[in-house]
């Protein structure tokens, strides 16, 4: 990508830089920018016309929505260090109805992940896969198969281990006893969600990997749904990949019909947080994510855990990079780094 570099004295957008200076001393960014990667030409034809106003006092004009598009782009941002404490940056890919947001400044006005590794030494790049956020939407169902999915607020707080009764009253919802989650801050963190395909897998593959060809080498820290996409990508460039970091992984490729001798040498590191064994949906994904771990094992590779619960860490929720002991976390990732010489 040639991307110019030049120190930048001003600061961050989204990511309360000033805060983070006053606080640790000061943080030296040599290059904010972000670029969108990956899309394919698509051209659409015999579709009707329709009279439209775009703006209340304008003209009425005529919608073509014929012609050419662009479709399957996704988005990144990227804030680039000085003199970065680690050898390769950090991708940070997000889970599913979610967007780059989730390593931004927290719910509760705090931190997130992308400021703690900042601090720690860390270039790093957030983004927006396909069809979320600043990727952009494509028309459907002409180009994006069937229609998006919607998350209400019931599913959030049941699916992402908070509560287990919803209430459209906030002080008549129960939230798990001992949940790290900012309970007060749910409502603002349900405005992060964003309509999602189930159709765009192969689209949001082939971005990422030109993503991890071009971003890349680096180290890939990634939730939810989005650690198929990492898994798949490290698959087919083992050589660019250093490193993977899985946050409670939903999906991972079928250990039984994939090679992982490419994997030996890409260390992962699987986290969980806590009542997975609450949850037959959570309880059946992390089984089979520890099959996917223990052929990696088994094929050469380097598989660790990072069983929260089990070292005495409670409370936490699917969302663990929002949950109040975030930065806990984020510092046992960083000392994890650490041991693989990625970082001093």
């Amino acid at each position: 990508m040639g991307i110019a570099m030049r120190t930048v004295a001003v600061a961050l957008p989204a990511i309360a830089l000033l805060a983070g200076c006053a606080q640790t001393g000061g943080i030296n960014v040599k290059e904010v920018g972000s670029y969108h990667i990956g899309g394919e030409p698509v051209t659409l034809k015999g579709l009707p016309t329709k009279k439209m106003v775009y703006s209340p006092g304008s003209p009425p004009v005529t919608l073509n929505p014929n012609g050419d598009f662009v479709a399957g782009q996704m988005y990144t941002r990227y804030t680039i260090l000085e003199n970065p404490r680690a050898s390769v940056p950090m991708l940070m890919w997000h889970g599913g109805g979610l967007s780059g947001t989730t390593y931004e400044t927290k719910p509760d006005g705090k931190p997130g992940w992308e400021m703690d590794f900042l601090r720690d030494g860390w270039s790093v790049y957030v983004s927006d896969a396909v069809e979320r956020g600043r990727a952009s939407w494509a028309r459907y169902p002409e180009i994006f198969q069937g229609e998006p999915v919607f998350r209400t607020k019931k599913e959030a707080w049941e699916l992402f281990r908070i509560g287990k009764t919803y209430a459209s009253d906030p002080k008549s919802r129960q939230a798990i006893p001992g949940t790290l989650f900012p309970i007060a801050d749910f409502d603002q963190f349900t405005k992060q969600s964003i309509p999602r395909w189930a159709t765009n897998d192969e689209r949001t593959q082939r971005a990422y990997d030109q993503y991890v060809q071009q971003a890349c080498p680096c180290v890939i820290v990634v939730h939810s749904q989005g650690g198929n996409f990492a898994l798949t990508s490290a698959l087919k460039y083992p050589d660019k990949v250093k490193a993977v970091v899985l946050v409670e992984p939903s999906g991972s490729p079928d250990p039984d019909k994939t090679d992982l001798a490419p994997l030996r040498n890409v260390p992962m590191l699987w986290v969980w947080g806590d009542y997975i064994q609450d949850y037959p949906f959570w309880k059946s994904i992390k089984e089979r994510q520890e099959r996917f771990r223990a052929a990696l094992n088994q094929a050469g590779g380097q598989g660790d855990l990072l069983d929260l619960p089990a070292k005495g860490i409670h409370g936490n929720s699917h969302m663990i990079m929002m949950d109040t002991n975030s930065r806990q976390i984020s510092g046992l990732i960083q000392d994890w780094l650490k041991t693989q010489g990625l970082v001093r």
